[in-house]
């Protein structure tokens, strides 16, 4: 898939390889830290911008998906300005954010664009929301819909409401909105846009997502209500004016499923990944990893965030239904752990992954037919028939087309297996510009 964007280090982040190539090695040891969260960063950004005064964000992902947010909450008039060691200092406020007519450019980052049309909806005026080929591929009609319902103008180009976007908001109507389909962009969007309805905002989630955006506006918003029911969990919001804060952004635990899975399927193994955000709803894929046999460990180290870490295992299939991975984002770091157990491993509901950077359900069982197993998707099923080790791994010669997490999955496939190589590798630098070093830094 061709990608149109600036060159990844053209915004201050490090640049990467489209192709590389990797050797196979036995032994995967020693620790690493990923970057921050990219899911708190961008919120933290956001509501950032919208706290009325100074705040500050520390430890953010230094990829290129939450600089776009960056970017964006400048373009609407955040006054933005850099600190030491990666922070980063934002002057906001409902006075000085304002979407006249402004272009925000979302580059490949699905996170920025849906959640700034939830703040553009919020804020009133009107903005036109883009990004590269990759972004206006991915639909966003999902968060049009509930939007709509309130009364902000969304228009997209299809019947999918493909990007570019037009979002005109005002005065929004309270609305409750039952997810259709578990998405914590789209229920981030609402709840952002509901600071500035004329009522109480309330998202039903019969499946649970990430927490972040409703427990972030619990430390900055006036009010915040989050209630356990028979039908889900509903999240409420009152509108209100927000608090400034400092902001600081554990790891990253989608990332840090990769460097787990390496950890499980060398020769010889262990991997500590540290101050991870641990949630429930972000660890979900640790669990799936437990019941294949692996040896994971928690180790909560404060409130929330802590260290995960790993050792050889020998894996066995299991039926993986998509409640447990919600963002669906671990799901190709779990089938090259599939592709190495014994036994078959069925990831249920997966259709989501068609409406990621790429096709990924797609490019998930490719993945694995390239590493010398066999996948096959049945419907939104994806079935992997696993070797039993990832010793019996072929060389890898496998193209991510732009997609960071079909890239890194590879990567990690190829390492602990026979080496090869990763054509379409680039589209890293939009999460984890330093995955190779911190891969390589295993050895």
């Amino acid at each position: 898939m061709s990608r149109e964007r600036e060159p990844p280090g053209a915004r201050g982040v490090p640049d990467v390889p489209d192709v590389v190539e990797l050797d196979g090695q036995a032994r995967v040891l020693g620790e690493v830290r990923t970057p921050g969260d990219k899911s708190v960063s961008h919120r933290a950004v956001l509501l950032a911008a919208l706290g009325e005064g100074r705040s500050e964000v520390h430890g953010m992902s230094d990829g290129d998906d939450v600089a776009r947010t960056v970017g964006c909450v400048a373009a609407l008039g955040a006054d933005v300005a850099p600190m030491g060691q990666g922070g980063l200092a934002v002057e906001g406020g409902r006075d000085r954010i304002r979407p006249d007519g402004v272009v925000l450019e979302c580059g490949n980052s699905g996170t920025t664009i849906r959640l700034c049309c939830g703040v553009v909806a919020g804020l009133g005026g009107r903005a036109r929301l883009d990004g590269d080929a990759s972004l206006r591929t991915r639909p966003m009609d999902r968060v049009a819909a509930p939007l709509r319902q309130m009364g902000a103008t969304v228009t997209g180009e299809g019947p999918s409401c493909t990007p570019p976007l037009e979002v005109a908001g005002g005065t929004l109507r309270a609305i409750t909105y039952r997810l259709p389909v578990a998405s914590a962009q789209v229920k981030s969007a609402v709840l952002l846009a509901g600071l500035g309805a004329d009522g109480p905002t309330t998202v039903v989630e019969p499946v649970r997502t990430r927490a972040h955006t409703e427990r972030m506006l619990a430390r900055v918003a006036s009010r915040v209500d989050v209630v356990e029911r028979a039908d889900g969990r509903h999240t409420t919001v009152w509108p209100s004016a927000l608090l400034p804060a400092v902001w600081r952004v554990p790891g990253d635990p989608s990332q840090a499923a990769f460097f787990l899975v390496a950890a499980l399927l060398a020769e010889r193994g262990e991997v500590a990944v540290r101050g991870v955000e641990c949630s429930a709803e972000r660890t979900g894929f640790v669990d799936v990893l437990a019941e294949m046999g692996a040896h994971v460990l928690r180790h909560v180290v404060r409130g929330e965030t802590g260290d995960l870490v790993a050792t050889s295992s020998a894996l066995t299939a299991a039926t993986v239904a998509a409640e447990r991975v919600p963002s669906m984002d671990e799901v190709p770091a779990l089938a090259v752990a599939a592709a190495a157990a014994t036994g078959i491993t069925t990831f249920l509901d997966a259709g989501e992954l068609r409406v990621k950077e790429s096709d990924r359900l797609e490019a998930t069982a490719r993945l694995v037919t390239a590493l010398g197993a066999s996948a096959e998707v049945d419907g939104d099923a994806l079935v992997v028939h696993g070797l039993g080790s990832a010793r019996a791994f072929t060389r890898l010669e496998y193209d991510a087309a732009g997609d960071h997490r079909m890239a890194m999955a590879a990567a990690v496939a190829a390492t602990v297996g026979q080496g090869g190589v990763v054509a379409g590798f680039s589209g890293v630098a939009t999460s984890y510009p330093r995955f190779l070093a911190d891969l390589a830094s295993l050895r």
